[in-house]
Parts: structure tokens; sequence; C-alpha cells
């Protein structure tokens, strides 16, 4: 039997344009789906870069958020692993890694998270699949990918419901890929959920803009079929990934 380790990273998108810009949303046609900031730009690609080179392994496949700022951080993500000296030459080789856009992976979809006076007027939140797909090299989007939520979530969710959509989405996904590495572009409540679910006892005080966390588990195959699985954690060495928290030790209470 042979045993190798699978990785997991679920990353925060860059710096929201409406944040360091907030007239922005008065003559936006889409206020809801802003798009980065300049410095959410840099910073996705030097987080690519990061992940790329502290890690050592490749990344296989990147599944994102249909929102605009997660589109945009996922593009250049995936052009900075791209131009690492050990990638490929060529970005649009379809090896090199494969992207699709995960529906489950949306912004936590209530009035705590987009704000009333910002949310489309019919309730609809619409994505133009094809234009985000376009964002990508050529040969990189999956097509042949079956989602695992096939359209947004419905609108007023609530923040426990988010959180179980978010886990969900995650073991999912890894279970659905068990021997490749996987990159999830998501929005801050996702990385909060998966950070604060896998590594037990923590509570989690802030996540920066393109903060990450890397879950990592065995995989045992025989004969070059997945037979088992370990429990996930949560990977601290690379230093500082943007994750603010606190560890609270197990109690075990003293026998009467």
């Amino acid at each position: 039997m042979d045993s190798c380790y699978q990785h997991v990273f679920v990353m925060r998108h860059g710096h929201r344009l409406d944040n360091f810009e907030p007239l922005w949303t008065a003559t936006a046609t889409r206020p809801w789906d802003p798009p980065l900031f300049k410095d959410g730009v840099v910073r996705a690609f030097r987080t690519g870069q990061r992940i790329g080179t502290q890690t050592g392994f490749p990344i296989h496949r990147v599944f994102v958020s249909p929102f605009f700022r997660c589109i945009q951080t996922a593009s250049k993500v995936v052009e900075a692993l791209s131009s690492l000296p050990n990638a490929m030459s060529s970005i649009d080789k379809p090896k090199l890694v494969k992207v699709a856009i995960e529906y489950g992976l949306c912004e936590m979809m209530n009035s705590t998270a987009i704000w009333p006076q910002v949310s489309p007027p019919d309730g609809k939140f619409d994505f133009n699949i094809s234009e985000l797909e376009a964002m990508f090299p050529e040969g990189m989007v999956d097509h042949n990918v079956d989602p695992i939520y096939k359209e947004v979530p419905e609108w007023g969710e609530t923040v426990g419901d988010c959180r179980e959509r978010y886990v969900k989405v995650v073991k999912t996904l890894a279970d659905k890929y068990p021997t490749e590495n996987l990159l999830l572009i998501t929005h801050g409540e996702g990385l909060d959920t998966t950070f604060s679910t896998f590594f037990k006892d923590a509570t989690v005080h802030k996540v920066d803009y393109c903060a990450y966390v890397e879950l990592r588990r065995e995989v045992s195959s025989k004969d070059g079929d997945v037979v088992e699985t370990g429990e996930y954690e949560v990977v601290l060495s690379h230093g500082q990934t943007g994750i603010r928290f606190s560890h609270d030790p197990v109690v075990i209470p003293t026998p009467v």
C-alpha cells in the first residue's frame, strides 16, 4: 500500500475596491460585486508566489467563488504559480493547473455580508460564467467538473447554514480529488470557518485579505485506487499566513 499527503489550501480574496473607494458603489452597475483594489491585485500575485515557493509541491486544481474579486484573485494566483521557475514554461498548458467556478464558495448570502442597499433589487445575483472563465488562459478551465452547488445559494441563509456549506464544499472537493492538491478561493467567512473547524479549540479573531490556511491529510492507495484517507490537520509550519487567532487548550476535568 502506498501513502502520500493531499494538500488543500483555502484562501480569502484580495482587497476589495469598495472598502477603499466608498463612492464606487454609487455609480456601479453591480455594487454588490466589487472588483479588487490595486493593492489586492498585487497581494494576490505575491500570495500565489508564496504558496508555490514555500510548499514544494504542485497545485493541481483551483476552485473559486464566482464573485468578481475572487475570480480576479484566482487569475493572479494562477499567473504567479505559472511563473515560478519549477512551473511549466507555458501557462496555457492544461496539465499545469485546472480551474473551475464553484457556487458553494460564494459569499455568505445574507444582509450581514452583503448590505441591503447594494443588493440587487430583484434579489437575483447573476453571474456571466463564460465571461468569468475567459479571464483564465485558454485550456485551464475544466468544463468537465461537476460543481457541488449548481447555483448561487439561496438569499437569506443563516450564518450556521453558510458555515455548514463551506465545510461541505471543502470536504466534498477533497474527497472528489483525493490524489490532487487543491486551492479554494473564497471569502472571509469561508476561511474563518475552515480554520476554526479543522484547528480544534482555536478562536479566529481576524482574517486578512489573501490570508490562507493549508490542510493536509494522508491518503493511502493500493493498485492505483484510494483505499483510505486520514484526518485533516492544519499546517502551521509556513509562518504567518494572515490569520489571527488564539488557541484555547483543552481542559480535562479533575476526577472527583
